[in-house]
């Protein structure tokens, strides 16, 4: 006997009043572990299953692999910095330039370090390739080793290529020596054009020239070194002078003069801080 369409309804309201009832006596509204699997609901509008949080914010990544990020170059300047007021009131900053020369930079570390006090060495690098012990020794103390050229050229009167290997030659001694490339490079002469903002900024340094030139290079006497530090003396002066090039006896007598001097007076002898 075929049963009738209306038997037919009951039957199919009878099984989902049934489903209906199991699911509503389990407490989360999952199905016991002997019910099959439900399809996935279909269309655009279907509910998604809840994400533990864990899911998302506490189990790694098993397949990720973080990008690996490079540090920005500094802008291409048109000028270089001639002061750090940045620094701080009462803050100067002592540059030695064209070492590391055995006679003289020994000298002036010592002195430096008897006063507790930083500075910046731009070396050249036909000089620190031959002196790698002052290297080690600067950085040591906690000097800034800047980048000043492998020759000391006119870069200015340079052509590019030149000037790219008297500047990359040099870092690259300084990198390898005490393991951090240069980050402040000062161009011979203070001869600074667009292709040597350029090629430095490539190369990841600032341009630093100064406030304060001793002329000690002159060889003027040490007073007269002496009594152009002292008179130029100002928050965020950079102050000039060399370790090399010559002879720098008076510039290392100088500063046992002068820096006991400017710390009696308050000034505190910084070096710029690091970009990176």
């Amino acid at each position: 006997m075929v049963p009738s369409r209306r038997t037919l309804l009951r039957l199919t309201a009878c099984l989902g009043a049934a489903a209906a009832v199991r699911m509503l006596t389990t407490e989360d509204g999952v199905a016991p572990a002997t019910a099959p699997r439900a399809a996935p609901a279909a269309g655009p509008h279907a509910a998604a299953p809840p994400l533990r949080p864990s899911a998302y914010r506490l189990e790694p990544m098993t397949a990720y692999t973080p990008p690996r990020y490079h540090t920005a170059l500094p802008p291409v300047r048109t000028r270089p910095f001639l002061s750090m007021p940045e620094l701080g009131e009462r803050s100067m900053v002592l540059t030695f330039d064209d070492g590391p020369d055995p006679r003289y930079t020994p000298g002036i570390l010592k002195t430096l370090r008897d006063h507790d006090v930083r500075a910046v060495f731009f070396l050249c690098g036909e000089m620190a390739t031959d002196n790698r012990d002052l290297l080690r020794e600067m950085q040591d103390d906690g000097h800034v080793v800047g980048n000043h050229t492998w020759t000391h050229p006119q870069l200015n009167k340079t052509a590019p290529a030149m000037i790219r290997s008297e500047i990359g030659r040099t870092s690259e001694v300084i990198e390898q020596t005490i393991g951090e490339a240069p980050q402040w490079f000062r161009a011979p002469y203070g001869a600074w054009n667009r292709n040597v903002f350029e090629i430095q900024a490539e190369m990841g340094m600032e341009p630093l020239a100064w406030t304060v030139d001793t002329l000690d290079w002159t060889t003027p006497g040490t007073p007269t070194i002496i009594r152009r530090v002292l008179d130029g003396a100002a928050p965020g002066v950079v102050v000039l002078s060399h370790d090399a090039g010559g002879d720098r006896s008076q510039s290392v007598a100088a500063l046992r003069s002068y820096l006991p001097q400017l710390l009696a007076e308050g000034y505190q002898l910084k070096v710029p801080p690091r970009r990176r």
